[in-house]
């Protein structure tokens, strides 16, 4: 069965259905489930026969099997309802993987397949946080790792990390952490201190 976008929208059309964008697994298992193994195998025998299988039968066991689906699975309106545009790119994976890089945020949203308004309101809606609030915090938790556990020098962490200069890194360090980088090589500062 090849559930489709236009099947899926005809499906939830009318449905209010919440869905926010989270980082799911490509492949779902259900194993042996007796709801599903039965509808599979209700459509076996349309195979089976020489004459073409009816269009409007088809639609009928894909949503027979989309409404069983949705039976055994309560978080699969997150997967089948989600119509983003297929040329975005999942932004939770992409931010996690890329958030020490030291881009402008228009770049952040082109890579993305974005415009920067919808880039900063998709930002938004997966992390509860602005872009810039959030790559800071990011930075420095990665910083701070650095320094603490593979004793990395701070002006090395700064511009390993996405900031583009040691006074500001400094700066949003000690704000944020309540010690200087300098204070994590020199022991004054505690080093189990990361929230």
């Amino acid at each position: 069965m090849h559930l489709t976008a236009k099947i899926l929208r005809n499906f939830y059309s009318g449905m209010d259905v919440q869905t926010k964008t989270v980082p799911f697994s490509e492949i779902r298992a259900y194993g042996n489930h007796p709801f599903l193994e039965s509808c599979l195998a209700s459509v076996i025998p349309y195979f089976e026969m020489t004459q073409p299988f009816p269009e409007n039968l088809a639609l009928l066991k894909i949503t027979e099997a989309i409404t069983i689906l949705r039976a055994i699975d309560p978080e699969i309106d997150a997967v089948l309802a989600h119509f983003d545009d297929p040329y975005k790119v999942e932004l939770v994976s992409f931010m996690e993987k890329n958030y020490m890089f030291n881009m402008p945020m228009e770049k952040f949203g082109y890579l993305t397949g974005r415009s920067l308004t919808t880039f900063k309101r998709d930002f938004q809606k997966a992390f509860n946080s602005t872009p810039q609030r959030w790559l800071t915090q990011k930075r420095l938790e990665l910083a701070h790792y650095q320094i603490t556990e593979l004793k990395s020098k701070p002006v090395d962490v700064c511009y390993e990390t996405g900031f583009e200069n040691l006074s500001h890194f400094s700066y949003a360090f000690k704000k944020r952490f309540g010690y200087a980088p300098t204070d994590l090589i020199s022991g004054k500062a505690p080093i189990s201190r990361t929230s």
